[in-house]
């Protein structure tokens, strides 16, 4: 909840989702939506890294950010041109690369 509260004061719009469902009609309902921040444990049909996967295969633009507390992950785990970030993270961090992404 803490990177909301940071992308709020950064003066992001901020859509928030409880599972991956949520998020893929997040997505539908707003196509302006340019990035996604998921988490890989989260509940629902899929987890984290399947929805980042279902995201870059239907709405490639969308840049990708993905943590987790509790998984190592390898590049190679990970949609094209996305992110990881292992928590705890910086918040600096996030927000120097979210910019670095959005900028593509």
């Amino acid at each position: 909840m803490d990177v909301i509260d940071q992308l709020e004061r950064e003066a992001f719009r901020v859509f928030e989702a409880e599972n991956a469902d949520q998020a893929i009609d997040l997505l539908e309902a707003n196509p302006s939506i340019s990035m996604l921040f998921t988490d890989i444990d989260m509940p629902g049909s899929m987890d984290g890294l399947k929805l980042a996967a279902a995201v870059r295969d239907r709405w490639p633009p969308v840049r990708i950010i993905v943590t987790s507390g509790h998984h190592k992950i390898l590049p190679s785990d990970m949609p094209d041109g996305s992110v990881f970030f292992s928590k705890p993270y910086r918040h600096d961090d996030v927000m120097v690369s979210l910019r670095d992404l959005l900028a593509i």
